[in-house]
């Protein structure tokens, strides 16, 4: 007698809180979309995001299949990002210039001297 098997599996990828995510890790989609937009390898992203073979194939499978959804989803993140982090600059201006204006710790002056130093040696190469 044959017996059927019931496939109990997740899919490869799932929808929660954060969007479209890698069942069983916590990178989403976009995650991956940074990298296929700059046109890096899949098994760059495989290493980068320490994926298995299968997660990345997953992956790349559902953009290509779903391109256009994903695509919109994730010009929305981009879009989300570059909000926040105007807003945090923002929020963050004062606190940046005045700390920016306060001299250096004594016993650093040493070290500060060689970071410009460094950074004018690099910026005479350009």
């Amino acid at each position: 007698m044959a017996m059927t098997s019931v496939s109990n599996e997740r899919p490869p990828i799932i929808r929660t809180e954060r969007g479209l995510t890698i069942a069983g890790t916590r990178i989403t989609l976009y995650d991956v979309m940074d990298y296929v937009t700059a046109q890096y390898p899949p098994k760059f992203i495989q290493g980068l995001f320490d994926l298995t073979e299968e997660q990345i194939n997953a992956a790349l499978t559902y953009i290509e299949a779903h391109y256009t959804e994903v695509e919109a989803e994730y010009q929305q993140v981009l879009q989300e990002a570059e909000e926040l982090q105007q807003y945090y600059e923002e929020q963050n201006r004062d606190r940046v210039a005045r700390s920016a204006a306060k001299p250096p710790k004594p016993g650093t002056e040493a070290a500060w001297e060689k970071l410009r130093a460094a950074k004018a040696k690099r910026e005479s190469k350009v």
